[in-house]
């Protein structure tokens, strides 16, 4: 990863989605308690850290019924325990933290357990802007302070050191509860840091999965031995790691625009044979495939951030993450996504 690489495409639009129905946004009832999801405690935040979020890049942005979906999946989400909610102010232009806030207020008690987990535009690092995208955030929330900001992006053409100052003033205020970053690289995260003399980075979140590595393994030594937490975000690689578009099914064109890094014609193929392999040593350890993609990353000491549109997904997400393997399966499982053969 360069110093100065644009931020991902996630979050960079909308896009286009078939309307789902009506009844979508009727969630079918959980069959099981959830399991534990457990914290991280991170040097210089104020709270520790939930070990798996619900990310809401794709959430919000459509028809009624989608944001009927969005409503159910979120409210599902914190009903079987699931604290950690990931979104940014360019989701949607503000819509899904709205929806988020619409959600959280009706929450036993308002939700005050929730960890909110939002971004500043890398178009608006200006100080005035940082500000004024702080307060329009808590007020799209509904939200007194922000457990978590980042900032979504660097942008070359800001001064990393004077935007994370704004930051730590509003730190101060009791605005923002911790400060994070996304999709920097270790010379970014050195700048950035220039402009903090009582808060601290505590968070890089970045593009992190068994088949794409390349954002986190050159950030991951600076992260560990400056107690940053990195967040993973597209942990299950756009479907892969879930069985998707493993046995002939077509990837959908919305997904292949946003997420073309996995679909590439030259690409494609090397990764679903992978992720074939991947689905047979689940099915050999007697575990979901998603069981493996998450506890590989949590041993590599990462938090998972899984985008979940559907009630649904939130159940299957939380049985997998119930379920960790053997660390030797992780280490079969590390071997097949690298490409290396028995």
């Amino acid at each position: 990863m360069t110093g100065k690489r644009r931020p991902a495409a996630k979050g960079r639009g909308t896009p286009s989605r078939t309307r789902p129905s009506p009844e979508d946004a009727t969630p079918p009832p959980p069959t099981a308690a959830p399991p534990a999801i457990g914290e991280i405690p991170i040097p210089g935040a104020a709270k520790p850290h939930p070990a798996l979020g619900l990310g809401l890049w794709a959430l919000g942005r459509w028809s009624p019924e989608d944001e009927a979906r969005t409503k159910a999946t979120i409210g599902r989400a914190y009903e079987r325990g699931i604290r950690w909610f990931d979104t940014a102010e360019v989701y949607g232009g503000g819509r899904s933290e709205r929806l988020l806030g619409e959600v959280l207020e009706r929450a036993a008690g308002g939700g005050p357990d929730a960890y909110v987990e939002t971004k500043v535009s890398w178009e608006h690092l200006r100080p005035a802007q940082v500000r004024a995208s702080v307060i329009n955030s808590l007020e799209r929330l509904g939200r007194h302070s922000i457990d978590l900001y980042l900032v979504h992006g660097p942008d070359p053409r800001a001064d990393l050191a004077e935007t994370l100052r704004a930051l730590e003033a509003l730190w101060k205020e009791g605005k923002v509860g911790a400060i994070g970053v996304s999709n920097f690289s270790v010379e970014d995260l050195e700048a950035a840091a220039k402009g903090l003399t009582e808060a601290r980075i505590v968070v890089n979140q970045v593009r992190y999965n068994l088949f794409d590595r390349e954002d986190a393994d050159p950030v991951r030594e600076y992260c560990r031995d400056h107690g940053i937490l990195i967040e993973a975000y597209t942990p299950m690689a756009r479907g892969l790691l879930h069985g998707r578009y493993l046995d002939g099914k077509s990837v959908p064109t919305e997904v292949r625009q946003f997420a073309h890094r996995f679909f590439e014609p030259e690409r494609l193929p090397g990764l679903v044979e992978r992720a074939r392999r991947l689905r047979a040593l689940a099915r050999e350890a007697d575990v979901p495939l998603a069981s493996i993609a998450l506890h590989w990353l949590a041993r590599q000491g990462a938090a998972p951030v899984i985008g979940m549109s559907r009630p649904e997904q939130v159940d299957s997400n939380l049985a997998a993450w119930g379920v960790r393997p053997p660390d030797e399966v992780l280490d079969r499982a590390d071997a097949i996504a690298r490409g290396e053969r028995a």
